[in-house]
């Protein structure tokens, strides 16, 4: 074979070559993860210590600046609009999720905060309190946890502290599940209204989800007045979890107010 011809067939086998790799099916792309996120916990090896380390999901929890609860402590005055209740009786669809027992809200029941509205979702409670009060500790602590349109989050933080038997949580006591459980209607209705102190005056500050994945941009409003339950309300709380509360994570540059005015 002559010195044309040799160039000639290794050509044509570059181009049959290039020919059926083009006809070749395209390897799909990997499919996303679905994995679960790490199993955290409030004490040991899985603590808030750790919980950065648990997952990269999780990495705010460790990293963020602006995170929850704070100790409130030396807030700035301001006359603040009031927040605007706009909350109607729910059937009590609750559950227990292994970290705290949650009360899953009907819709139709939102508050409006400086005009943004904001649809209650859920309450649970932490005991004792997350937030603490120039460095004091309450028996308990109910989040009323609300979202927007745009997906943007505000909690309503509620102290609870001893004192005289208080009605109004009784249907939530009565139906405390011991156990990790799913969702389940407890037969009886709630209004979140009167879960609330009778001053709504608060103290506002941008903060964190308490627990992971710990996203911050959360729009934290706490009760200035604690709300009152009795011994054996506040025990029964405590019975089913006591020690659900992240500790208390440092200001830095953020400002915290406080409403001068109810």
């Amino acid at each position: 074979m002559n010195r044309k011809l040799l160039i000639s067939f290794f050509c044509f086998l570059v181009v049959a070559l290039l020919a059926l790799s083009a006809c070749a099916p395209v390897s799909p792309p990997p499919a996303p993860s679905t994995a679960t996120p790490a199993h955290w916990t409030y004490e040991g090896a899985e603590g808030p210590a750790s919980w950065a380390k648990l997952d990269t999901s999780y990495a705010a929890c460790g990293a963020g600046k602006s995170q929850s609860p704070i100790d409130i402590a030396n807030p700035t005055m301001q006359d603040l609009s009031n927040i605007v209740f706009h909350y109607q009786p729910s059937e009590v669809k609750i559950l227990n999720n292994g970290h705290t027992v949650q009360v899953n809200y009907d819709p139709g029941s939102y508050i409006e905060i400086d005009g943004q509205r904001y649809d209650l979702v859920q309450f649970h409670y932490h005991a004792p309190s997350e937030h603490t009060l120039n460095g004091k500790s309450f028996p308990a602590e109910l989040h009323l946890v609300h979202k927007s349109a745009s997906g943007n989050l505000a909690v309503i933080g509620i102290l609870l502290e001893e004192g005289a038997q208080n009605a109004a949580y009784q249907p939530l006591l009565a139906n405390l599940p011991a156990e990790k459980s799913p969702e389940k209607d407890a037969g009886l209705k709630i209004n979140a209204l009167d879960l609330l102190p009778a001053v709504q005056t608060t103290f506002r500050y941008s903060g964190s989800l308490t627990t992971p994945p710990c996203t911050e941009g959360v729009n934290w409003n706490v009760m200035l007045t604690p709300v009152q339950l009795s011994a054996a309300q506040i025990a029964a709380f405590a019975k089913i979890f006591e020690g659900n509360n992240r500790p208390i994570q440092p200001l830095n540059a953020r400002t915290l107010i406080e409403d001068s005015t109810p």
